[in-house]
């Protein structure tokens, strides 16, 4: 009987261990829902953005002003990567959803592809617009 109750106990994980031993589609996932996140969070600061700059040509100028700045210009480089790995990581969700890269070497070769895609592409048009 006391071998049967331990079968049926739940194993204990740990998230830490988890966390430091999970692959790199792991990761990805992760990101992709971290990503996801901010864009989601950023959307009213980017509208209310967008509403002053079409209220008038002085408030236009002051939220052009204000995107110069280079302590606003850092969190608007996270969010293009935000949108960029959300998007190439997006693309290939719907490739597994469709059972194609399933397979665990192609799992992480796409994954690879995503983080330096995604991260090539934000220093790329970041250098440009900084």
């Amino acid at each position: 009987m006391s071998d049967l109750t331990q079968k049926s106990r739940p194993a204990f994980f740990n998230i830490f261990y988890l966390a430091l031993h999970l692959g790199l589609p792991g990761y990805i996932s992760f990101l992709h829902r971290i990503s996801g996140t901010l864009l989601f969070l950023a959307t009213v600061w980017l509208l209310f953005l967008l509403d002053r700059s079409l209220a008038s040509p002085e408030q236009f100028a002051f939220v052009k002003h204000y995107l110069s700045l280079p302590l606003v210009k850092l969190p608007l480089l996270v969010l293009l990567w935000s949108f960029l790995h959300h998007f190439f990581a997006g693309i290939r969700f719907l490739f597994i959803d469709v059972h194609v890269g399933v397979d665990l070497p192609t799992a992480r070769k796409t994954s690879v592809v995503v983080l330096a895609l995604s991260l090539t592409l934000t220093a790329l048009i970041g250098v440009r617009l900084w």
